[in-house]
């Protein structure tokens, strides 16, 4: 058992496509992503011989508050090695000594391991829980099999059969289902993009416009065009346009992956605030996934239940309404390299007091 520098994409792939949780940012593709908006990659496997049996993808974020190695939803390890700690050690020091060659401060864990999870990476010696979230920790999503992949199983151990449109849609909260009806009778038309990166503008306009209204920090246009490109490339991200008029009014980015859908960035517009687009515009993607025989629609982050000033809050009510299941992650842990890392601490320990959650 060794770890080394991850040199195949096909190998690492392969990998993390037989795996229970298989997230999309742990994916080659997203490493290629981050290495075209300047940012530097971290790619490491565990190997048993010529076996791949872990993955472990960060890039390095160089922000003011602290210089440090992020790992978004990682790492993803065979389901029998989370009850190997010392695996597990030994990955942390090849990180530890990959992020002190590139400078960082601190190592930022955001791992997709259910809460609970024996010997989680919180069982390692030496961190802290983050003062700060790096990804969603409470995630909604929809099974598209009758056999929920998220909640049973393991791998590629078990498949259940596909729900039908008719099934999934009767299980939609009341109200969203009202919403995509009426949202069909006001004429609002809904299409997957033929050409990303030519009706990408449509997008960043209206994302623009939805930051400006909510007051969230954005990923940069750099950061879509590339991630646009990245996984069109491999066939796996969809552009959905929703129409009404003759104007766009929403429009998200969709990634599809080893069979699982997830909904990771979306906009809208005020201007016809009324007009319920954005549920017709989820129905279609939900509808498009179930004929590509995905087991998993992931809705991405809501807030955690008594929360009041989540950032999630907003859209929790929206994603939940049409139906489906809670997954409590593992919270994001720290993991300092230097004295540096008090600092940041401090800093964002002080912002999250004055955000109010």
């Amino acid at each position: 058992m060794d770890i080394r520098k991850a040199e195949s994409s096909q190998a690492w792939d392969s990998f993390l496509g037989k795996q229970r949780y298989r997230p999309f940012l742990q994916s080659w593709a997203m490493g290629e992503v981050y290495r075209k908006v300047g940012q530097e990659t971290v790619r490491l496997e565990v190997r048993d011989g010529d076996r791949v049996r872990g993955i472990c993808f960060g890039h390095v974020v160089p922000a003011r508050r602290g210089r440090h190695l992020a790992v978004p939803y990682g790492p993803v390890l065979e389901w029998r090695m989370e009850n190997e700690k010392w695996r597990m050690q030994t990955l942390i020091d090849a990180l530890r000594e990959a992020a002190m060659h590139h400078g960082c401060s601190f190592i930022r864990i955001s791992p997709f391991w259910r809460k609970g999870t024996p010997n989680s990476p919180f069982s390692i010696l030496h961190s802290h829980p983050s003062p700060m979230h790096l990804l969603a920790e409470h995630i909604w999503y929809l099974p598209l099999q009758e056999y929920d992949a998220w909640s049973e199983g393991t791998g590629d151990m078990k498949h259940g059969t596909t729900r039908s449109e008719d099934d999934i849609f009767k299980n939609f909260r009341a109200t969203t289902r009202n919403l995509i009806r009426r949202a069909e009778k006001e004429g609002v038309t809904v299409e997957a993009s033929k050409d990303p990166a030519r009706d990408l503008p449509f997008f960043l306009e209206l994302h623009e416009e939805t930051r400006k209204r909510h007051g969230f920090t954005p990923y940069t246009n750099a950061f879509f065009r590339s991630q646009v490109e990245a996984f069109g490339a491999i066939s796996g991200c969809t552009l959905y346009l929703a129409r009404y008029q003759g104007n766009v009014v929403a429009t998200s980015i969709h990634m599809h992956l080893f069979g699982e859908t997830s909904y990771h960035h979306g906009a809208s517009t005020q201007k016809f605030g009324n007009i319920p687009a954005s549920y017709l515009l989820q129905w279609m993607a939900i509808k498009d996934a179930l004929k590509r025989g995905d087991r998993i629609y992931n809705f991405w982050g809501i807030a955690p239940e008594g929360t009041k000033n989540h950032p999630f809050s907003g859209v929790t009510t929206f994603k939940t309404g049409f139906g489906g299941n809670l997954l409590k992650l593992e919270h994001c842990m720290d993991i300092p390299l230097s004295n540096r890392y008090y600092i940041t601490r401090g800093f964002e320990m002080l912002r999250k007091w004055r955000r109010g959650f």
